[in-house]
């Protein structure tokens, strides 16, 4: 199961990114709209330095994610992209969006619990019966939005690629988040219920 570690907007601070990207996550998405595209290109760089071969996406840049050679998330508004200009991930916030984005490498379901700021969640029964329709193959789907370690085995599900979280990763000891994900990803795989 992927998880993607996301920034939490506060600038590029390589200290607390070093600590994440090293935590044992399998993606890394830059989401800093404040940076400069220059700026976001040297950490985006930065990051390829510090973690070689770990999955990157920068949000909204696509001028970024080509200049680097990384994915690149098309946020909500932002206009269709042409196939094949390098990963592209979207946001997936109701189930009418998947014709549109199916095609996509990558789709961030969210909010699948409260989140601040982000609207009405999908909640479990909805998000599960989503994803009980779509088929076997097709682009990573990834839960975003309130997704903790002592909520994330509610989530499993044959089609759930992974999970995405932002104030986990940024809150506590990044590589104890990631070892709480795991235990809870095990749990459930082995029936158990979490004990993180």
């Amino acid at each position: 199961m992927i998880l993607l570690a996301i920034t939490p907007g506060l600038g590029f601070e390589p200290l607390r990114w070093r600590a994440v990207l090293h935590a044992g996550v399998d993606g890394f998405l830059i989401r800093e709209p404040s940076l400069s595209a220059r700026r976001l290109l040297e950490a985006a760089r930065w990051c390829q330095d510090a973690a070689p071969g770990l999955a990157l996406w920068v949000a909204g840049r696509l001028d970024v994610a080509l200049a680097a050679g990384c994915g690149v998330h098309a946020p909500e508004a932002y206009p269709d992209l042409a196939p094949g200009l390098g990963g592209l991930s979207r946001p997936l916030h109701e189930e009418a969006q998947w014709a549109d984005r199916r095609g996509a490498d990558q789709l961030l379901v969210s909010p699948v619990f409260a989140s601040p700021g982000k609207g009405a969640p999908w909640e479990l029964s909805r998000f599960h019966a989503f994803l009980d329709t779509l088929p076997p193959a097709g682009p990573s789907l990834l839960a975003l939005g309130g997704v903790t370690p002592d909520n994330a085995a509610a989530l499993a599900h044959p089609r759930l690629g992974g999970l995405a979280a932002i104030r986990p990763f940024w809150e506590r000891e990044p590589r104890r988040v990631v070892e709480a994900f795991r235990e809870a990803q095990e749990l459930r795989r082995g029936g158990g219920a979490p004990g993180v």
